[in-house]
């Protein structure tokens, strides 16, 4: 197997390689490591490579295989992390100037998972200065391209957790997401994000944007892989105060089980049809596959969701303002001119603001689970626009220019504000060649609903297959 078919290879295909022995770690790492260090100067995707590090782990994972000790689907496998989760003795900037130095004594708990699952750490990944922002256009470590073309943003937060991985910089890769983080990238990357229930993946260890809405999640070449790496890192932990405890479940079994009979809402309020002209084409047309699948979709009103993106970015205004108020006091000038401004508007908003944001929180929050009610599943597309310039502070939507930050997170931080199981995968294309996201939404913990729902579209349609130019 070529080199170049190894860095292609998924989290599903690299195990069953691996532990048929058909495939060293130490093979795989090594083809991996030496794309992202290739593609590193063009896509800017990793901010710290640890290529000694990661060969140990690979020849330790082989080690262990040989003798018989396989640990499942993870070990051996090449991953990377997003730069704000806590990795013991590699340095953790949560791409910022303030923390450029700064060297943790343990991992993150979902690191730490992952580590226990035998996966490789192959380093940390660029991101917008500290999670707040959309673009991942970071003013201390330079800006993460998109690798379906380098002129344009990756999204973000995450948006070198989304850029190595469609590029093969990583087999997969961790994010985290408190207004669309996890998804954005993933929808304008052109692969596969999942934000899970809020706690069924625990923040410890992982530098706070807001504290109430943050959650930590997989992004990943295919469906089935963020099934694998959800598995991994879910459960409870007693170190986060907002960790659920419930049973984590194999949400590889019944991935394959189809959407006959499945009965799935389609948002349809005026707020939900907000969109341009190829995202509409490329929705309508996956909620058509999914109808030809067999599931029941139908209409569904949400009046409330056009609340939520205002609540929720009210709550990580003032909850940012208050993790930042020392540094922001002390060192403003460390501080990229966007993140320093909205701490800034954090710090002066009235605390009935807030409060109010909150009490919205929990009457929107009643809402979308009432939506359950009628349908199992929710779907929408993730982005109403594809990836915008680097530099670009508007785009064109509904025949004028609007502000990106908010057209991009439009649809995504109605799902951090409830909670709810979320994904985004790809359905389609723009005429300009980029990635277009559907988004499907569960109920609390229905994972494995929503995975089963993405994996059935996923294998129906070609979307996940293209390759971007590089």
């Amino acid at each position: 197997m070529s080199s170049t078919d190894l860095v292609c290879l998924t989290v599903a295909q690299a195990a069953r390689l691996v532990k048929g022995k058909k495939l060293s770690p130490v093979e795989l790492t090594q083809a991996v490591l030496e794309r992202a260090q290739a593609l590193n100067p063009k896509v800017n995707a990793y901010i710290t490579i640890t290529g000694e590090g990661a060969m140990a782990q690979a020849r330790a994972a082989e080690r262990e295989i040989a003798q018989g000790t396989y640990r499942g689907p993870l070990h051996g496998v090449p991953l990377a992390f997003k730069d704000l989760f806590d990795t013991a003795g590699v340095r953790t900037t949560g791409g910022s100037k303030i923390l450029a130095q700064r060297v943790p004594d343990a991992d993150s708990t979902a690191v730490a998972k992952l580590k226990a699952a035998g996966s490789v750490l192959l380093g940390k990944l660029n991101m917008h200065e500290f999670a707040f922002g959309i673009s991942s256009t970071n003013p201390h470590y330079g800006p993460v391209r998109n690798p379906w073309d380098l002129k344009r943003i990756p999204g973000g937060s995450s948006g070198g957790s989304g850029a190595a991985t469609v590029a093969h910089m990583c087999v997969a890769s961790l994010g985290s997401d408190t207004g669309g983080s996890i998804r954005i990238p993933a929808a304008l990357c052109g692969m596969v994000g999942l934000k899970p229930t809020y706690g069924r993946v625990s923040r410890f260890g992982a530098l706070p944007l807001s504290w109430s809405l943050d959650h930590v999640g997989p992004m990943t070449k295919t469906v089935e892989d963020a099934a694998i790496l959800l598995r991994a890192i879910a459960g409870h932990d007693p170190a986060d105060p907002g960790s659920l405890q419930a049973p984590v479940p194999d949400y590889t079994r019944g991935l394959k089980a189809g959407v006959k009979g499945v009965r799935v809402g389609v948002l349809s309020n005026p707020y939900f049809d907000f969109m341009a002209p190829a995202v509409r084409q490329a929705f309508e047309a996956a909620v058509g596959t999914l109808g030809e699948l067999g599931a029941n979709v139908q209409p569904v009103p949400w009046p409330e969701g056009e609340l939520a993106g205002l609540a929720n970015m009210t709550i990580i205004l003032g909850e940012a303002a208050a993790y930042h108020a020392g540094w922001l006091r002390t060192r403003p000038q460390d501080y990229g001119a966007d993140v320093r401004d909205r701490l800034i508007q954090g710090s002066v908003l009235p605390a009935s603001l807030y409060l109010q944001a909150q009490r919205a929180r929990r009457t929107i929050m009643e809402s979308a689970l009432a939506l359950f009610g009628g349908v199992e599943l929710l779907v929408l597309p993730t982005i109403p626009v594809a990836a915008p310039n680097i530099g670009e502070s508007t785009v064109e939507l509904g025949g004028r220019r609007v502000d990106a930050r908010a057209a991009i997170t439009r649809y995504t931080q109605p799902f951090n504000l409830t909670g709810l199981p979320a994904l985004s995968l790809p359905c389609g294309f723009s005429p300009e060649g980029l990635p277009i996201g559907l988004q499907v939404v569960g109920r609390p913990l229905g994972e494995a609903a929503v995975l089963r729902l993405g994996h059935a579209y996923e294998q129906a349609t070609p979307w996940h297959k293209r390759q971007p130019p590089l």
